[in-house]
């Protein structure tokens, strides 16, 4: 009579070791493979706040000199302007209900917004004469102007970590450790792009995304037949 041996329990242990390391290995990827697609994502959703602000230009104007929208400082989405047509503040959120995009980012956070105050002023317009008067470095400090310089506006996702963001349900997150983190959410006007880096680089760890509109971009899609009054 034949018997029919099993698998002994040393036998199963190592086959369990085998597909634990396996499915560790195809988890990585994944993972990678998902934070991959919530960056482009976003990325596409900052493209679109983009165009939706020079957009914006181009339909608000006043005496034919265009303005920009004004961040939404309480987080309901809308513009905050006083009754004059000033900024309530240069930096806030992006309002996206008065843009009519997307309104945070692949990890649930809301887009910081800053403008240059004349370009957003409804009393007058923008000038051919006004400068933007924001900067984009590679590092904390903006000793040296390295990236963007007399830009209008900046736009920031504080990515996968969110550290200084607000999330679409009004919570803030915990503010960044990292100075070049730090430099995007001070309320001022430097700001810092760069690729990703880990918490022991120089500057610190740091997932942001950030773009903006620059002068001459601005310029030749609101007023393409040279300049605006």
């Amino acid at each position: 009579m034949k018997h029919l041996r099993g698998f002994t329990l040393i036998e199963l242990a190592i086959v369990l070791v085998i597909i634990t390391i396996l499915i560790g290995g195809l988890a990585m990827p994944l993972s990678a493979q998902i934070q991959a697609r919530r960056v482009a994502e976003t990325r596409q959703t900052m493209e679109e706040a983009r165009e939706a602000i020079m957009g914006f230009a181009m339909t608000h104007q006043l005496a034919g000199q265009p303005y920009l929208p004004c961040p939404d400082t309480v987080g309901d989405g809308l513009e905050n302007r006083d009754a004059t047509g000033i900024c309530s503040s240069e930096e806030g959120f992006f309002p996206w209900v008065t843009m009519g995009t997307g309104g945070q980012d692949a990890w649930g956070n809301r887009l910081r917004y800053r403008v240059t105050a004349a370009f957003a002023d409804g009393s007058t317009g923008f000038s051919s004469t006004d400068v933007g008067n924001l900067q984009v470095c590679s590092s904390s400090g903006c000793a040296t102007v390295d990236v963007a310089s007399n830009v209008p506006v900046v736009l920031v996702s504080h990515g996968p970590n969110g550290r200084g963001a607000r999330s679409a349900s009004g919570n803030s997150l915990a503010n960044p450790s990292g100075a070049d983190e730090l430099e995007n959410t001070d309320a001022d006007s430097n700001f810092v792009s760069h690729v990703p880096a880990a918490p022991d680089t120089a500057g610190g760890e740091f997932d942001d995304l950030v773009v903006w509109v620059s002068d001459s971009l601005l310029r030749s899609r609101v007023c393409p037949a040279g300049g605006c009054p």
